[in-house]
C-alpha cells in the first residue's frame, strides 16, 4: 500500500489549501484506489493560517466586528483552540486583495487598526497565548494602528482609515499595554528588518501602491517610530522579521512578543509533522507558482525539506513553473506544471480548471511512482 501525504499551499485566486488538497487526493486515488492518502493543510503564517490550524487542532471560530486596512467595516474570524490559544490572521483582516486596486492613495490611509481590535478581543477573553499570522497585508504603518487600537495614545490621535505613521508626532509611552501575561507570537517566514533597503517600506511598500517618494517617507517615519518604541520599552524592535506585514513584526516585539518561522509553527499545529512521523512514501506539495524564490521560506519548500528528511519521494505541482529553479529545484524529486497547454490567466485561475489539472497531474505522478517502485 502506497502511503501518500498531500500538503499543498493555496493556489491564490483559484483554490485554497483544502481545495487543492482534495483535488490531488482524487487524482492519487484514481491511480491507486488502495493508497493511504492523508491531506494536511499548510500555510506560512499568511493567508490560510487559521484554516490550516483549525484543520489540525479543531477549535471554534469567533467572528469579530472590525475594519479592513482602509477602515471599512469588516467581520473577520479569530480561532480559539481548546487550550484557550487564539489564532489571528492579518491577511483575513488587512489583506491586500480586500483593498482592491492599489495606488498612491493607499499608503497614507492603510492602517493595522482592525487587527488591533481582534488582538484586544483575544486578550480580553483571557487567551494565555496568541498566534498572529503576518503576511499579505495592505499596510505599511509599523503597527501604529494596532497599538492605537489597544489603547496607545498617539499624536495626532489615531483611528481606522488613516495610517497613523504618516504624520506621527509623538507616542504616550505610559499608555503601552502590559501583555506580560500573554504569550504573543508573530508567525512569518519573512526575515526582513523594519528599516533600510531590505526593510518594510523599501521591499513591500511598492507592492502596496507606494511611490519612490512615499517609500522614502515611510522608511524615515519607521525609523522614528522604532526609536520611540525602544525608548518606551527598552526592547529592540528591528530584529529579523520586524518588517513583516508592513512592520507589524516590530509592534509585536514592542509588546514583548516574539517572532517565529511561520511555516514551522503551522506545521506543528496543523498535524504535518505528526503525519510525516507516522511514515510516508510519497509527498505531493505545491502552490500557484514555483520559482527560484520558493526555496526561501515558502510553504512547499518547508514541506519538501520535511518530506526528504522522512525518506519520502517529494513532488511539487504548480500552475506556473519558472525556470531556472536554482535552489528550489534541488528540494524536489520533480517539479511539474499542472496545465497541459498555455492558456489565458483568467482560464488558468478558474477553480475547475485548476482542480482538473491537479487531479490529472497527481494521477500521472502516482502511476510513475508505482511503476518505478515495481507496484504496477
Amino acid at each position: 500500500m502506497t502511503r501518500v501525504l498531500v500538503a499543498l499551499d493555496s493556489f491564490k485566486g483559484s483554490l485554497d489549501s483544502a481545495g487543492a488538497g482534495a483535488a490531488v487526493r482524487a487524482g492519487v486515488l484514481a491511480a491507486d484506489p488502495a493508497a493511504d492518502v492523508r491531506v494536511v493543510q499548510v500555510a506560512d503564517g499568511g493567508e490560510g493560517t487559521i484554516a490550516a490550524v483549525q484543520a489540525g487542532r479543531g477549535g471554534t471560530r469567533v467572528p469579530v466586528d472590525t475594519t479592513d486596512a482602509l477602515g471599512r467595516p469588516r467581520r473577520a474570524d479569530l480561532l480559539r483552540l481548546d487550550d484557550g490559544t487564539c489564532v489571528l490572521e492579518a491577511a483575513a483582516t488587512l489583506g491586500l486583495p480586500l483593498v482592491g486596486p492599489v495606488d498612491a492613495t493607499v499608503p497614507p490611509r492603510a492602517s493595522s487598526w482592525g487587527l488591533g481590535l481582534q488582538l484586544r478581543r483575544a486578550v480580553e477573553a483571557g487567551a494565555p497565548r496568541v498566534l498572529v499570522g503576518l503576511g499579505g497585508t495592505a499596510t505599511t504603518d509599523g503597527g501604529t494602528g494596532l497599538l492605537a487600537a489597544l489603547g496607545v495614545r498617539l499624536s495626532p490621535p489615531a483611528g481606522p482609515g488613516r495610517n497613523p505613521l504618516w504624520d506621527l508626532e509623538s507616542v504616550d509611552a505610559a499608555t503601552l499595554p502590559d501583555l506580560s501575561g500573554v504569550e504573543l507570537v508573530a508567525l512569518t517566514d519573512v526575515t526582513n528588518p523594519l528599516l533600510g533597503p531590505t526593510g518594510a517600506a523599501a521591499v513591500f511598500g511598492p507592492q502596496k501602491g507606494a511611490t519612490p517618494v512615499q517609500v522614502a517617507h515611510l522608511d524615515e517615519r519607521l525609523a522614528g517610530w522604532a526609536a520611540a518604541l525602544r525608548a518606551a520599552t527598552g526592547r529592540e524592535v528591528d530584529d529579523p522579521g520586524a518588517g513583516a506585514a508592513g512592520g507589524l513584526g516590530a509592534a509585536v516585539l514592542a509588546l514583548g512578543g516574539r517572532i517565529e518561522p511561520g511555516f514551522a509553527a503551522v506545521a506543528r499545529e496543523s498535524g504535518l509533522d505528526a503525519a510525516l512521523a507516522g511514515g510516508v512514501d510519497l509527498v505531493i506539495t505545491g502552490e500557484g507558482g514555483l520559482d527560484a524564490q520558493t526555496a526561501h521560506g515558502k510553504a512547499p519548500a518547508g514541506v519538501a525539506r520535511r518530506g526528504r528528511a522522512a525518506g519520502a519521494v517529494v513532488v511539487a505541482l504548480a500552475g506556473r513553473v519558472d525556470h531556472p529553479l536554482g535552489p528550489t529545484g534541488d528540494l524536489f524529486d520533480a517539479v511539474l506544471p499542472i496545465h497541459a497547454r498555455p492558456m489565458p490567466l483568467a482560464e488558468a485561475l478558474d477553480p475547475d480548471v485548476t482542480a482538473a489539472g491537479l487531479r490529472r497531474t497527481a494521477t500521472q505522478v502516482v502511476r510513475l511512482y508505482r511503476a518505478a517502485a515495481g507496484r504496477r
